[in-house]
C-alpha cells in the first residue's frame, strides 16, 4: 500500500511481502470505531516481550471504515505507536485488505503469520481470553520455543 491506497505513518510504502522473511508476524487490521476491542491480546502480547529478531506486529487501520475524520485518526495512531513503540502501524485508505484478504469490514481481525507468510492464526471479531492464549502459544510455537 502506498500514495492513495495507503502506507505507514511515515509515508512510506507497506507490502505484505513484509510478512515473509525471519519473522513471525501479527497484524490487527482495525475499524478505528473498534479500536479498542482486542485491546487484551494487544497488552498480552505487549507482556510477553517476543524478541524482535524474530517477531513483528502490524496494526493496519481500515480508514475507510469510519466516519471519523483521517486527521483526528492520524494524531490517535501517533500516541498510540507511543504506547506500542514496536509494532508498525499503516493505514488502509482504500478497503485493500477487506477486497484482497476477504478481511471482515468494520470490525477489528486479528491474523498471525509464520516466517513464511503463512496464515496460523485469523480471528475477525472480539479475541476470547482462551483464543489470546492460542495465538501466544501459537507465536511461541514458531519461535522455537
Amino acid at each position: 500500500m502506498e500514495d492513495k491506497l495507503g502506507g505507514r505513518l511515515d509515508g512510506t510504502p507497506w507490502s505484505s511481502q513484509e510478512l515473509k522473511g525471519t519473522k513471525v508476524s501479527v497484524i490487527f487490521y482495525v475499524d478505528p470505531d473498534e479500536k479498542g476491542l482486542n485491546n487484551d491480546a494487544s497488552e498480552a502480547m505487549k507482556k510477553e516481550a517476543f524478541s524482535l529478531d524474530r517477531f513483528q506486529s502490524f496494526a493496519i487501520i481500515n480508514m475507510k471504515a469510519t466516519w471519523l475524520p483521517k486527521f483526528i485518526i492520524s494524531k490517535s495512531l501517533k500516541n498510540k505507536q507511543k504506547q506500542y513503540p514496536n509494532t508498525i502501524y499503516v493505514r488502509d485508505y482504500k478497503k485493500v485488505l477487506v477486497e484482497k484478504w476477504d478481511i471482515i469490514d468494520h470490525s477489528n481481525n486479528v491474523l498471525a503469520f509464520d516466517s513464511t507468510g503463512k496464515l496460523f492464526f485469523r480471528k475477525d471479531g472480539k479475541l476470547s481470553p482462551d483464543e489470546i492464549k492460542t495465538l501466544v502459544n501459537g507465536i511461541y510455537e514458531r519461535l522455537g520455543k
